[in-house]
């Protein structure tokens, strides 16, 4: 294992390669308003991330990572375009694997310009790839906005587009979701009873939830018990999206195939062109690059379009080496209303060095 300061010097060797990009070093609060975060990612975010409090500030928590704090300091006062780097730690709760580290170095880039969104996703892949070079890693990169776009097309109510954009990044639940809507799975039987009117709402109050809105909500199950099942047809497109895994240019023939009976995924299929355009144009081999429709979906909650990752070829038990994308969503929440199309990747340096220690 690389000590800490072996950790160190290595992070600071990567933050140069950015600095020498014109990339201004930026280094946030350890410290996070838990409000904020709260906002972001709701409670899930106590599971792993560690939470204190301020009697003057609040609750607070130690920061989870870079791009938040990045982002909201951007969109106050940052020029435009810009590019940032940073290198320090970042804290995570582990409640189910002791191995995994709680505490790391991360080194990150980050790039708000809206002069070429393609073209700025190529360099932050470019330049973390040339920065792994060497190592045995493997990248594979997907597109969170061609999944958006799909289900923003369905033949639903707006209420239930919503709830499945909200669990996009909860594969289970969205399975679950899209099971349940399209009638492929009974309704729950105390669902069904509430609905009946075999349960009262007159129970006596246990929680924070008044009386109206209990009634709001059994009013929305009502409605959305009404409402037509999403088509077998649509389900099976959405499926079938999930499931593109490929080369670079067999994902795209096959995303040009869905976007045939799916023609609401053509513009976000267009900029997944645009970017391996771009790739190709930065010397990435895009003919052996992954393509993983549903990559990204289980850990990358604030990215809404290109995601990206590199894992060790044969150390499975290790975490993401790099990984990033675009979050353009995220600056719009952040800044009040404002945007900027954003993107950036993280680096954990002390893993590489264990990956160059077993060479």
């Amino acid at each position: 294992m690389p000590t800490r300061s072996e950790t160190l010097l290595k992070a600071a060797a990567l933050r140069a390669v950015f600095e020498g990009q014109g990339a201004a070093v930026v280094e946030p609060p350890i410290l996070q308003s838990a409000e904020t975060l709260l906002d972001l990612y709701g409670e899930d975010i106590r599971a792993r991330a560690y939470v204190t409090s301020d009697a003057l500030r609040g609750e607070q928590m130690l920061r989870p990572d870079f791009t938040v704090p990045v982002v909201q300091m951007h969109m106050a006062h940052g020029a435009d375009p810009a590019r940032y780097t940073y290198a320090g730690e970042v804290f995570r709760r582990q409640e189910h694997d002791p191995s995994r580290a709680n505490e790391y170095i991360q080194v990150g880039y980050e790039v708000f310009d809206r002069t070429d969104p393609a073209a700025a996703d190529a360099e932050v892949f470019a330049l973390i790839s040339d920065a792994l070079a060497g190592l045995p890693v493997r990248p594979v990169t997907g597109d969170i906005g061609v999944l958006m776009a799909a289900v923003d097309g369905l033949d639903t109510t707006d209420r239930r587009k919503q709830a499945l954009m909200r669990h996009i990044w909860r594969p289970r639940r969205f399975r679950a979701l899209l099971d349940r809507f399209s009638g492929r799975v009974p309704m729950p039987a105390t669902r069904a009873a509430l609905l009946a009117g075999e349960v009262s709402s007159a129970a006596p109050l246990i929680g924070l939830r008044s009386t109206a809105e209990i009634e709001a909500r059994i009013a929305a199950l009502q409605e959305d018990a009404a409402t037509p099942a999403i088509s077998l047809k649509q389900v099976q497109l959405i499926e079938a999206l999930l499931d593109v895994r490929a080369s670079m240019p067999h994902a795209l023939s096959r995303l040009h195939d869905l976007a045939v009976d799916m023609p609401q995924i053509g513009r976000a299929v267009a900029r997944v062109v645009a970017r391996e355009k771009a790739l190709r144009a930065r010397g990435v081999d895009a003919d052996d690059l992954v393509f993983e429709a549903s990559y990204g979906r289980a850990s990358m909650e604030y990215y809404d379009g290109f995601v990206f990752g590199f894992r060790a070829v044969a150390r499975a038990d290790l975490p993401a080496i790099a990984s990033g994308g675009r979050y353009d969503a995220l600056t719009r929440r952040l800044g009040q209303g404002d945007a900027i199309p954003a993107v950036g990747g993280v680096m954990r340096p002390g893993l590489m060095l264990e990956l160059e220690a077993a060479r």
